[in-house]
C-alpha cells in the first residue's frame, strides 16, 4: 500500500511517501520512517496523530492512499492570546 506522512516542525514540513504492508498501523509507517530518530521532539504519548484531519489512535490500520498527519502541540493559549482580526478601533 502506498501512504504518505506528514509532519511539520516551526521551521519546515516534511510529507514522505512510502510503501507499507497490508495491516499496517500508523504507527507501523512512523516507526518505518525513522520519523522518531529524525525529529526528537516527536512523542508518540504526547503527539496527536491523525488520517487526513481527523484524529487518529496509533493502531488505526493504514488504508492505501491514506495521509498520515503528525499534529505539534498548541504552544499559544488562545484564551490569552490577543485575536488578530478585530479592528483597532474597539
Amino acid at each position: 500500500m502506498h501512504v504518505g506522512v506528514a509532519y511539520a516542525d516551526k521551521f519546515k514540513q516534511t510529507w514522505l511517501k512510502l510503501d507499507v504492508p497490508e495491516g499496517s498501523t500508523i504507527r507501523d509507517a512512523i516507526e518505518r520512517l525513522g520519523l522518531l530518530d529524525q525529529f526528537p521532539e516527536i512523542d508518540l504519548d504526547v503527539n496527536k496523530v491523525g488520517i487526513f484531519g481527523k484524529i487518529s489512535k496509533l493502531d488505526t490500520k493504514l488504508a492505501d492512499g491514506n495521509r498520515v498527519e503528525i499534529y505539534r502541540p498548541i504552544t499559544a493559549d488562545p484564551e490569552t492570546v490577543e485575536r488578530r482580526d478585530r479592528d483597532e478601533d474597539d
